[in-house]
């Protein structure tokens, strides 16, 4: 154990349970009990050394070891094969330019949202299609789930304490899906940051929960596609969102695959999504004046709620029918909550012979 670790004793794994959850160490529903073991073997799969910190993470200030980082993948149910993903979210998000300090501490309610592109995804099972952000896919469960331990147990974000949300939301137990790159009629979104298509990587950006979007596309009528980007800024620009009112920080659109074909089909790259997307994402500023005059900073009559097209991420994921999604952001910090990413390494990952995450 390194000098950044405490170990618990207990008489036996349910009253290390109990003892955790008295502890503050959990998210409030059981884990699986981080014994010296199991975290080793957690540890040895990110193929660095145990001691290696990423960086500290705020608000708390806890160095975010990998040895930090096994013991709350073991106990968010991860398995070995998911820690070079863990490792590059943490990557990711330790990056200044995420302001993770400043967000764990905000009011507002948002988290991160993990996103997964590449050959890794496909290997552990991350799920882009139905029920993606939802439950029944271990991999992103296990995989979100450790981020936000790490989050409480490293970064020291309590609720009322230091994690100042109001209310919070779903995704602050987990909030992690892979893109539907396979039904995307454009390039991976990782490719929009630099990676190579068979790169892996990891993007993170914060989000509230998931608004659904309902458009029924009409083939033969011509003006469809431009009625869904409209219906897609107007619900991103909704009156209650921070964007609305800040007009800054990036916001997420996640189009399911027929949504997206629509938009394709109509000869659209993602960046001509992104520019609409922008361009329709607009209030009256009267309107804005009415409902909270202190927000009302626009000196012309209309407000946007994006500064400009690359501040629209737009991804592919989903089942197919009604329904995509968009998540309006915190749009503050430092940085005004951009998106950051990270390559998700693993030719240095190590394989262990016969491993099973409860043993």
């Amino acid at each position: 154990m390194s000098e950044t670790s405490r170990l618990l004793e207990a008489e036996n794994e349910a009253a290390a349970l109990e003892l955790l959850h008295a502890n503050g160490c959990t998210d409030g529903l059981p884990v699986i009990i981080p014994t010296p073991a199991r975290v080793e073997r957690m540890a040895l799969a990110s193929g660095v050394d145990a001691e290696l910190s990423l960086g500290s993470m705020g608000p708390g200030g806890g160095a975010a070891t990998i040895e930090a980082i096994a013991t709350n993948a073991v106990m968010a149910g991860c398995r070995p094969d998911d820690m070079p993903i863990v490792v590059a979210a943490l990557t990711a998000m330790l990056d200044p330019a995420f302001d993770l300090g400043e967000m764990q501490g905000t009011t507002h309610a948002t988290a991160p949202l993990i996103i997964v592109n590449g050959p890794m995804a496909h290997a552990c099972g991350v799920a882009c299609g139905f029920g993606a952000l939802g439950p029944g896919h271990r991999a992103n469960a296990s995989i979100g789930r450790a981020v936000r331990l790490c989050m409480i147990n490293i970064g020291m974000a309590r609720p009322g304490q230091s994690d100042m949300a109001l209310l919070g939301h779903g995704g602050k137990f987990t909030f992690c899906m892979a893109e539907d790159e396979a039904s995307s009629p454009w390039e991976p979104l990782h490719t929009t940051h630099g990676y190579a298509v068979n790169d892996s990587a990891v993007t993170v950006i914060g989000a509230e929960p998931p608004h659904s979007v309902i458009f029924q596309n009409d083939a033969d009528d011509p003006t469809s596609p431009d009625r869904l980007l409209k219906t897609l800024g107007a619900t991103l620009a909704n009156l209650g969102s921070n964007n609305a009112h800040f007009r800054i920080g990036m916001q997420t659109v996640v189009l399911n695959p027929e949504h997206a074909q629509v938009l394709a089909d109509a000869q659209m790259s993602r960046a001509d999504v992104q520019a609409k997307i922008c361009e329709y994402a607009v209030n009256p500023t009267e309107r804005i004046r009415e409902l909270n005059p202190a927000f009302a900073r626009s000196k012309t009559d209309v407000s946007h709620a994006v500064r400009r097209p690359e501040d629209v991420l737009v991804l592919v994921g989903g089942g197919s029918g009604l329904y995509s999604h968009v998540m309006p952001s915190w749009a503050a910090g430092a940085h005004s909550n951009v998106a950051v990413h990270a390559p998700i390494i693993t030719d240095q990952a190590c394989e262990i012979p016969g491993l099973s995450p409860s043993t």
